[in-house]
């Protein structure tokens, strides 16, 4: 069973990732800030459809406060859907604002409300933690999931991901009569191999999403990571594995017995293959990010060693004691799982 026992330290964003941000159209001027936010006057539980407690709690301010609040919000919302085209903002209303105390990040979640016709989306402002940040870049440049994200000093502007939390799917629908069982293993497999090839750790079933898409016969399935604040950080392999996560077994269970090892070969294969693409199309970008990545700090001495220990016996290799970062550990575990073997 994997644990993680210390919140995660926070890093600043260092003036290379922010250059990175800024050539990429990722850093922007917001009329809001993530701690103009925390000047809530008070809070209430938020629960869900079933009553149950959401972690979550509804914030509310000042009248004045909550006008100007309001009217930057639907701004910020314009500049992350619409590139700044302002003229939509007039029917936009933030009508919620919610805020969470668990985890590291403390988010807040805007609820934004189209008064036209009351339909609603929501975004997420949150502290900009550099780890955050490179797992956001890696997420949209090698899964098959592109990320409309904006920063603006020290706040990150994220789009909410669309999907069911990996923890309600488990518990009220993996075992549904109607339910595709091989269809979500298969993905789990896949995800399971994508965490683990640009080590993004913590992917606990409340860390993602199953993103559910009706297909002509049948329902297909993506499992969609929605926390990213656990990028390369910790030091064990098997924090990098979703496999290893206590509230992830129920899956782990259905894969080993639907699908053959060599069927599980075959779909870690095929998610490589898909990454290296990606991998090639994009290659001018992510070599930018990571050469950002290997210069920055994003991890402890101590973890980054354990890691290179434990990835380099993993891959049967001494090459993971030149590296010197976590940046240099995230570079060199993506060139040996997306390139392929040469034949003898």
């Amino acid at each position: 069973m994997t644990l993680i026992t210390k919140k995660k330290i926070t890093y600043a964003i260092q003036p290379p990732l922010r250059a990175y941000l800024q050539q990429y159209d990722r850093e922007t001027t917001l009329p809001v800030t993530y701690k103009d936010l925390t000047h809530f006057s008070g809070a209430y539980p938020l629960a869900d459809r079933q009553g149950r407690d959401t972690m979550w709690e509804t914030v509310f301010y000042e009248p004045q406060s909550l006008r100007e609040l309001s009217d930057g919000l639907a701004q910020v919302y314009a500049i992350l859907k619409t590139d700044g085209d302002l003229s939509f903002t007039e029917h936009l209303l933030a009508d919620r604002v919610d805020y969470c105390r668990f985890g590291n990040s403390n988010p807040f979640r805007v609820r934004i409300v189209n008064q036209l016709n009351d339909n609603y989306d929501y975004f997420y402002v949150k502290k900009a933690d550099a780890s955050r940040v490179y797992g956001l870049e890696l997420e949209h440049l090698l899964s098959p999931n592109s990320l409309n994200y904006l920063v603006s000093g020290e706040t990150l502007i994220e789009e909410h991901i669309v999907g069911i939390p990996g923890d309600d799917f488990i518990r009220d629908r993996l075992r549904a009569p109607h339910l595709n069982q091989v269809r979500i293993a298969k993905e789990f497999v896949k995800f399971n191999e994508r965490c683990f090839a640009r080590l993004l750790g913590d992917m606990r079933a409340y860390n993602y999403v199953i993103d559910v898409t009706p297909d002509f016969e049948d329902e297909q399935y993506r499992v969609r990571a929605i926390d990213f604040d656990q990028q390369s950080y910790e030091g064990k392999k098997t924090m990098y594995l979703p496999q290893y996560f206590k509230d992830n077994r129920a899956v782990v269970q259905l894969c080993s017995k639907l699908l053959k090892d060599e069927t599980i070969r075959q779909y870690q294969t095929e998610e490589r293959t898909l990454m290296a693409r990606r991998a090639r199309s994009e290659r001018y970008r992510l070599k930018d990010l990571i050469d950002c990545m290997r210069r920055d700090e994003v991890s402890t001495p101590e973890k980054v060693e354990l890691l290179k220990l434990q990835l380099g016996q993993h891959h049967g290799t001494d090459q993971f004691r030149r590296c010197r970062s976590m940046g240099d550990v995230v570079r060199l575990n993506l060139k040996l799982m997306l390139t392929k073997p040469r034949p003898d």
